[in-house]
C-alpha cells in the first residue's frame, strides 16, 4: 500500500528535473537511486522533507534536495514534503515554533506577523531569530524523527501483510487443487464401482 499510493501522489522525474532551484544541481539529480521507492530511501525522504519544513527561509526545497542526494534518500518525496509549509500554514507553523522556542528559553514572546517573505527576513527575523530558530529546531527534529519512524514501521506492516496475504492465498489454491483432486479420485472411483456392477 505505501509503495503504491507514494507513487501515485509523487511528483514525475520531469517535475523535479524542470524545477529552476533544483538545477542548481545539475547531474546529481539524475542518479537513479534517488528514484528508488523501497522502505529505506521512502523513510529517510520522509525524515528529511519533514526536518526541512521547520528551516525558516526561503530555501527549504534546494535543502531537502541537497540532503536527499546526500544520503541517497528519494528525491520526489524529500522535495514534495517540504510544500507541507506554504503560505496557508507558514502563520501558525512558525508562530507556534517562536512561542515554543520562547517558553524553552525564557523568551516573552511578542506579537509578531509569520509571513518568511524577503522583508520579513531582514526586518523581523533579526529580533526573534533565537526562539524561532530553536523552536525550529525543536519541532523539525521530532518531525524528522517521527516521520522515519512511523514511515518505517507502517512500511514493514504493510510487507508482512502482503505476505501474509500471499501465503493465505496460496494455501487455499493448494486447498482447492487437493479438494478437487480428492473429488476427481472419488469420482473414478464411483466410475469403476459402477462398471464392476454391471459387469
Amino acid at each position: 500500500m505505501p509503495r503504491r499510493f507514494l507513487k501515485k501522489y509523487s511528483p514525475s522525474p520531469k517535475t523535479i528535473r524542470e524545477n529552476k532551484a533544483l538545477s542548481l544541481l545539475g547531474e546529481s539529480i539524475h542518479q537513479p537511486n534517488l528514484w528508488c521507492m523501497n522502505r529505506h530511501s521512502v523513510s529517510k525522504a520522509f525524515a528529511i522533507g519533514l526536518f526541512c519544513t521547520w528551516i525558516p527561509l526561503p530555501l527549504q526545497t534546494l535543502m531537502a534536495a541537497f540532503l536527499a542526494i546526500y544520503y541517497r534518500a528519494n528525491l520526489p518525496l524529500s522535495v514534495t514534503l517540504v510544500f507541507i509549509t506554504n503560505p496557508f500554514t507558514i502563520p501558525p507553523m512558525f508562530y507556534f515554533a517562536y512561542k515554543l522556542g520562547g517558553l524553552m528559553l525564557g523568551i516573552e514572546p511578542q506579537d509578531v506577523p509569520m509571513d518568511l517573505s524577503l522583508e520579513w527576513i531582514t526586518t523581523t527575523l533579526g529580533y526573534i531569530w533565537q526562539p524561532l530558530l530553536f523552536g525550529c529546531l525543536i519541532l523539525a527534529v521530532i518531525s524528522s524523527v517521527t516521520g522515519y519512524f512511523f514511515i518505517n514501521s507502517l512500511w514493514r506492516k504493510s510487507t508482512k501483510k502482503r505476505w501474509q496475504d500471499r501465503k493465505e492465498k496460496r494455501a487455499a489454491k493448494k486447498a482447492k487443487r487437493a479438494m478437487k483432486k480428492k473429488i476427481k479420485k472419488e469420482m473414478l472411483k464411483t466410475s469403476k464401482n459402477a462398471t464392476s456392477s454391471e459387469n
